[in-house]
């Protein structure tokens, strides 16, 4: 048998996952994740993955263009790595890990 009750206090249950994912999205623009190598390249990322800064030094500059490059992609990965992961442990806590081995881009 149906019951209206059950199916009411579901979908209650949701939209206050909703609102709290949507409070962690909120959340992860103020989130800034730092990476740097060896004092040559410094990144800043946020918890939505979004490049705020990118400060490449003096000494860095006397590298090669290849080089140069290789490291500031390698930098910048490690950084949205660590985005990532801060996004996806964020949102298992509030969806009691429901979430967990799902990858969902931008999280």
């Amino acid at each position: 048998m149906f019951n209206k009750g059950n199916m009411s206090k579901m979908l209650k249950q949701a939209q206050d996952m909703q609102s709290k994912m949507a409070d962690v999205q909120e959340q992860l623009n103020e989130v800034v994740i730092e990476e740097t190598y060896e004092d040559l390249i410094t990144v800043k990322v946020n918890g939505k993955m979004d490049l705020l800064d990118v400060n490449i030094s003096d000494d860095a500059m006397k590298e090669d263009k290849d080089v140069l490059e290789d490291l500031l992609v390698s930098t910048l990965n490690k950084a949205l790595k660590k985005a990532q992961d801060e996004a996806q442990s964020r949102m298992n806590a509030v969806t009691g890990n429901m979430m967990d081995g799902l990858k969902i881009p931008g999280m």
